[in-house]
């Protein structure tokens, strides 16, 4: 093999071994900040399950779904976080947990990872079922 390809070989390979140390370093990066930004700041280290409900005031099913939730809230109280966000007012936890639709309800567990998501009106009983599959007593 002539000295012009080992020479070309050896960049190639170099640069090859650059692009993944700055690939995995992007990623790890990303998927550590891309978890912190998808809750608010005051639930994230809470180490209980929760449930995010992303809606806004002017729609009829979040509005339905409000009084449900605070029932929720009272009945899992020191078990479940259960946190409205209102899409207008938080646009980065918005984008952050790609909500399409509202009302949306993402479900996470204690660890925060998502285990369970819902778009559209979802009732009491829906909720709790998740609940109860989650492990929650």
């Amino acid at each position: 093999m002539s000295q012009k390809k080992r020479n070309l070989r050896f960049i190639l390979l170099l640069h090859l071994l650059i692009f993944s140390i700055l690939l995995v370093s992007h990623q790890t990066s990303f998927s550590q900040s891309s978890t912190d930004q998808r809750f608010p700041k005051e639930v994230a280290k809470i180490p209980f399950p929760k449930l995010l409900d992303f809606g806004a005031a002017k729609c009829k099913a979040c509005v339905e779904m409000a009084p449900i939730l605070q029932e929720l809230t009272e009945e899992y109280k020191g078990r479940v976080v259960i946190k409205v966000i209102n899409v207008r007012e938080e646009p980065q936890l918005t984008e952050a947990n790609k909500i399409r639709l509202i009302p949306t309800q993402i479900f996470f567990d204690s660890t925060n990872r998502e285990v369970y998501r819902h778009e559209g009106f979802m009732d009491k009983e829906q909720i709790k079922k998740v609940f109860k599959t989650m492990g929650v007593k």
